[in-house]
């Protein structure tokens, strides 16, 4: 941003300088031509009118200078602010993230794309303003004090009714993003949501809804261009009121002889270049609102973000004791869990069982240092988990939760996600994903979209489970891992859970079923303290 904001200013130093030298220098030909008829010849005033093109072709070239350097630091400003918001949000706890997710994905997605405008149009409009306004009032005050007294007085105008607009702007603005974030919402649910609805027949359901939010944000938008056209319209009848009174005082002077010929020209050139930066701040305002609304809501999450967690101490987790130590995580509905406590040994399966809302998928959580527990603390080899350099401690972790990460790309890089696996073979033929591979057209390499897209909820499981069971990792973090096989399925992904337990690792699973119970060689049940 200081590189971008000195270079403009430069830029608008040699615009404001050869504005005011062109007014200047064609008010003085003008007079001249028009008062010594021997003058009146090309070859006279030859030096003048070529002095007079080079100031264009100065002002051109800055201006175009300013627009290039203002695209390419609004690109880099952009690019920056995205990552930080993309950073700040994925470092969120799992319930803060639910909660921003779909505003971050709008900004990240549209809304700071809408900063464009305020950095290439809207913030060289307020340097020039700042520049030229100025040094145009200076140097009619100059030649003619009358004129500058007459601007001065009707120049306040035009910034009272920007603000005055201004105010009404940024409420619809903030309405607009707001319709927005909804709808975009709305469609992303939907879209997610639409092979459910068409094997329920409720394909059709949401289209009038969907209709609805697109109204919405269609005359909300609307709503702010009415606004924009509007102010437009005051803004330049202000300008245009004030040019004329310049005209008309000038005008009456000449015809009383009381003022020069290119005295007058040069008040009467230099006028509009008074009105016309801030005109074209008020203009550029209304394009630019949009993105500043984004950036203070992005601001807002980086300002709202939590102090990262975490510390600088490793231990080696393999054969080391993980206990959770009265551990209570507050929720919208009460805590969960309520002073948990248990200690979950290497070499053994330990099954965290309860009712649906209790904490057992946040007990996970907390063990992996995502979410901080409101009070009580997880112990690793008796160090607290706070104090863990978090990537060095999910190093020795492979996790898998109910809906396994997965991204667009090929089987095999979602298999080796987290890192390189043992034996691809033998994990897949663990858990049954060896089946899946051989209907797929290119085994290993075959290509899924976004979320497991091409694969079916089951298969999916299969090949998070082949993901979790062919880490190395010496602690495995198993969130419901059968919830979608079938039961020959899932006594063959158990029977693999319990070798891994018996050569070593350290084994938590969360679990309902019997099946699953049956496995642990400590079942501790999990209770959640709801609020009513």
């Amino acid at each position: 941003m200081r590189r971008h904001l000195a270079a403009s200013v430069c830029c608008g130093v040699v615009i404001t300088g050869s504005a005011v030298a062109c007014a200047v220098l064609l008010a003085h030909v003008i007079s001249g031509i028009v008062t010594d008829p021997a003058s009146r010849t090309v070859s006279h005033w030859s030096g003048a009118l070529w002095i007079l093109v080079t100031l264009w072709v100065v002002r051109a070239a800055a201006q175009w200078l300013q627009a290039r350097l203002s695209q390419r630091g609004a690109t880099a400003v952009i690019a920056e602010f995205n990552h930080r918001v993309l950073t700040t949000v994925c470092a969120l706890p799992p319930p803060r993230l639910a909660a921003l997710r779909d505003d971050a994905a709008v900004l990240a997605t549209r809304g700071l794309d809408d900063l464009r405008p305020y950095f290439t149009r809207y913030l060289p409009a307020v340097l020039l303003s700042g520049l030229l306004t100025p040094a145009a009032v200076v140097v009619m005050a100059c030649y003619d004090v009358r004129s500058a007294v007459i601007v001065l007085i009707a120049l306040p105008l035009v910034p009272l009714f920007m603000v005055l607009i201004g105010l009404v702007t940024a409420e619809r603005s903030a309405a607009s993003l707001t319709a927005m974030t909804t709808l975009q919402s709305r469609l992303l649910d939907l879209i997610a949501g639409i092979p459910t609805l068409r094997a329920l027949g409720r394909a059709e359901g949401p289209a009038h809804r969907i209709s609805e939010l697109a109204a919405a944000h269609r005359h909300s938008t609307m709503a702010t261009l009415r606004i924009t056209f509007l102010s437009a319209l005051v803004l330049e009848l202000l300008a245009t009121l004030g040019v004329a009174l310049v005209a008309v005082s000038v005008g009456l002077r000449l015809v009383f002889g009381e003022v020069e010929l290119s005295t007058a020209l040069t008040a009467l050139l230099l006028a509009p270049e008074v009105f016309w930066p801030l005109r074209r701040v008020g203009t550029e305002f209304h394009a630019a609102q949009d993105g500043k609304t984004a950036a203070e809501k992005a601001f807002g999450m980086l300002d709202g973000a939590p102090e990262p967690i975490g510390g600088a101490l490793s231990v080696a987790a393999g054969g080391k004791t993980i206990r959770l130590d009265d551990v209570t995580v507050d929720g919208r509905d009460g805590a969960a869990p309520h002073r948990l406590t248990a200690d979950i040994e290497p070499g053994s399966v330990t099954v965290l069982t309860g009712p649906n809302g209790a904490g057992k998928s946040t007990a996970l959580q907390v063990i992996l240092g995502l979410t901080k527990p409101t009070s009580g603390r997880v112990l690793v080899a008796g160090v607290n988990v706070d104090d863990l350099d978090l990537r060095a401690w999910w190093a020795q972790v492979a996790w898998l939760t109910q809906r396994p990460a997965l991204v667009p790309g090929t089987v095999r890089e979602n298999l080796e996600l987290f890192g390189a696996v043992d034996d691809l073979d033998e994990a897949c033929r663990t858990a049954g994903f060896d089946d899946v591979l051989a209907t797929l057209p290119d085994g290993l390499d075959t290509m899924i979209g976004r979320g497991g897209e091409g694969l079916s909820l089951g298969q999916r499981q299969r090949l998070g489970i082949a993901r979790v069971l062919g880490s190395p990792a010496p602690v495995l973090l198993l969130d419901e891992p059968t919830s979608h096989l079938d039961t020959e399925l899932e006594d063959r992904v158990l029977r693999a859970v319990i070798e891994r337990a018996r050569a070593g690792a350290t084994v938590v699973l969360v679990g309902h079923r019997e099946r699953v119970t049956a496995i642990g060689d400590h079942v501790v049940h999990v209770g959640g303290e709801v609020l009513v």
